[in-house]
């Protein structure tokens, strides 16, 4: 069972490199490209953007007003994020070192990005830097425990209903008392595979 789970998973990380092709494919067809972190549209398609652009007043009129009446609650988890965003940077800046554990890269997780897009106002920028700032540190925290469980607690759950992480592949099957021991200090140091 476990040979085929890991054939799974292995899949899965195919089509994630697929995924990656197909944005860079759309990196022609929507005429833009990345230069040091930045997105760089052609004028063409910076004047092409603007005609979808709502000024914020219309974006303001046409907003539901619960969506408006969430803001106070919405907007002030961003202090627990932040503090959350620090102490996981500090953890693996102590302990990954002393562990052996390649540092997770932060900006290959938090991508801010979309302020680029001249269709999308001030309020609409702010609002996808916020959520792109909380899913790109969810997937960053999701790395640094991936590697932190591999590193102390390498074995696969048993119901099978925990959504695998990058390192899950690796982990022992659920009751290899076996396997565990014999793989543990080796699965300690895999880390060759880390870009």
């Amino acid at each position: 069972m476990g040979d085929r789970l890991n054939e799974i998973l292995e899949e899965i990380m195919e089509l994630e490199k697929k995924v990656q092709e197909e944005i860079r494919r759309k990196e022609e067809e929507f005429q833009y490209r990345i230069r040091k972190g930045r997105v760089i549209f052609g004028e063409e398609t910076v004047q092409f953007q603007k005609t979808f652009s709502r000024t914020i007043g219309r974006y303001l009129r046409d907003a539901r007003l619960l969506n408006a009446l969430t803001a106070p609650v919405i907007y002030p988890m961003v202090i627990p994020a932040l503090i959350t965003d620090l102490c996981v940077s500090i953890y693996q800046f102590i302990c990954f070192p002393i562990y052996g554990i390649p540092k997770v890269k932060r900006s290959n997780h938090i991508v801010l990005d979309r302020h680029y897009l001249k269709y999308l106002n001030l309020i609409e920028k702010i609002n996808c830097d916020y959520c792109s700032y909380f899913n790109g540190l969810s997937s960053y925290i999701s790395e640094v425990a991936a590697l932190t469980e591999q590193y102390w607690c390498p074995i696969k759950h048993a119901s099978g209903r925990a959504r695998p992480h990058s390192r899950y592949r690796l982990f022992v099957d659920y009751g290899d008392a076996e396997g565990y021991r014999s793989k543990l200090d080796a699965l300690r140091r895999k880390f060759d595979d880390l870009g």
